[in-house]
Order: C-alpha cells, then sequence, then structure tokens
C-alpha cells in the first residue's frame, strides 16, 4: 500500500504541476475570483508546505520548516517558483516515503493534527484528499472567467 500511496501523490503533484501550466498568464494564478479568499498561487503554495511538513519533514526527517501563514500571503511569484516548489514537494515525499515500512501504517501518526490520535494511513489518505480538494479548487479558478 505505501508504493501505491507514494504513486497516487506523485500523479497529483504531477496534475498540480499541469494545472500551473495551462494559466494563461503567470498574472491569473493570482488572481482572486469573485466568493473566494484563496488564489491558484497560494492553494499551490499551500498544498506544497503542507506535504513538504507532514510527508517530508515529520516522516522523512527533511528538515523542512513549513511557514504557513506565507503560504497565503506571499507575493506573487513566478510559474517557475511554483514549478520549483512542486519539485521540492516530489522529493520530499519520495524521501518520506521511502522511510515507511508496512507497518507503519497502522501506527499512530506523531502529531494529532485533528486533536485526536489517528494512524499514519488514515492521514496518508486524508493528505491525498486534501491535495485533490485543492487541486479541484485550482481547475475551477482556471476555468472560469475573469471576475
Amino acid at each position: 500500500m505505501i508504493a501505491e500511496l507514494h504513486t497516487i501523490f506523485l500523479r497529483d503533484l504531477g496534475r498540480l504541476k499541469d494545472e500551473l501550466l495551462a494559466f494563461e498568464t503567470e498574472e491569473d494564478l493570482w488572481l482572486a475570483r469573485p466568493g473566494t479568499n484563496n488564489t491558484a498561487g497560494h492553494l499551490c503554495l499551500h498544498l506544497c508546505g503542507n506535504l513538504r511538513h507532514f510527508v517530508g519533514a515529520v516522516i522523512g526527517n527533511t528538515n523542512y520548516q513549513r511557514q504557513r501563514d506565507n503560504e497565503f500571503s506571499g507575493n506573487q511569484l513566478s510559474r517557475e517558483h511554483l514549478l520549483l516548489e512542486i519539485a521540492h514537494t516530489e522529493v520530499d515525499v519520495t524521501q518520506g516515503f521511502e522511510k515507511m515500512d508496512p507497518n507503519l501504517l497502522q501506527r499512530s501518526y506523531p502529531l494529532e493534527v485533528f486533536g485526536r490520535p489517528m494512524t499514519y494511513g488514515y492521514f496518508l489518505m486524508h493528505l491525498s484528499g486534501h491535495l485533490n480538494y485543492h487541486l479541484g479548487q485550482i481547475n475551477y479558478f482556471r476555468r472560469i472567467e475573469r471576475g
């Protein structure tokens, strides 16, 4: 199951890359659509920070230091910078998955992110859903007309 989860995370990070490349302009990555608080650029930073922290640093010991507030307040970074963040995330996620053994999925994740204990397996499924939720938002932001 670990190899399959790793494959899914890398697949979806590839989809994130594809979405960013499909935006017409870099400015569109930072355009807040009517009725929304986030931009595609900020959601990309958030997804990368989330995975680099919870999979890379916590599981893979990458020493990544998350600055969550910056994920939603950063300036308009270039598309190239965002793509580089995704590449770093792929490396960190891979390092995390390479440190996992099959028994880990049933063990308690070391952080109580939701205020209660959970297993690694449960949390990794949650992180995959979280990635896809925001990936869907980014896809929607790309397809709707400018507000």
